[in-house]
């Protein structure tokens, strides 16, 4: 994994303590999001996903990792952020989501720390439907709003059965 560095706050504490969960924090556009560390395989440099034909067009393509083909989400796409350019920065992180890999375009990588579970609050009643599917919650922190996903629920089963055809594998996105 590309090295971090881990932060301070007030709704970040020492890790292993009661309540606590490991979390990977990185930025699109100004946003920023996190997933539970147990969630992340491996945070990948930039490489060019491999476009596929007959995908949602929030699939950049696909990346081979550990002689895998792993599908690639552009989470800017996904998640409705104005397009931006690849940096220097960008990542690609590829995610443990249930039944197999899934990678997702990230502008950084901020850090890994832990986060005090007490201290996420439910999505707003605002978000519904699949974009609620994949929030898991909201936890303020240094003055800003962070937004816990659900990595798994980042593709929904038709998402899964569009991909798979695809790939021309057997469904197991």
């Amino acid at each position: 994994m590309t090295a971090v560095r881990t932060t301070t706050s007030a709704t970040v504490v020492a890790p292993g303590a009661p309540g606590a969960t490991q979390v990977l924090t990185f930025r699109l556009d100004d946003d920023l999001f996190a997933a539970d560390i147990h969630d992340v395989e491996r945070v990948l440099r930039w490489q060019s996903p491999t476009p596929m034909p007959n995908v949602p067009p929030w699939i950049a393509g696909v990346v081979d990792y550990h002689r895998r083909v792993v599908p690639v989400i552009d989470l800017r796409i996904r998640f409705e952020v104005p397009a931006g350019p690849v940096t220097p920065e960008t990542r690609i992180v590829v995610f443990n989501a249930g039944t197999g890999w899934i990678a997702g375009i990230v502008d950084a990588v901020l850090d890994v720390s832990a986060l005090d579970r007490a201290a996420l609050e439910p999505p707003p009643p605002l978000f519904r439907g699949v974009s609620a599917d994949y929030l898991q919650g909201i936890v303020r922190r240094q003055g800003s709003l962070v937004i816990l996903l659900r990595t798994a629920e980042l593709l929904s089963a038709t998402d899964r059965l569009t991909l798979a055809r695809a790939l021309g594998t057997a469904g197991d996105v």
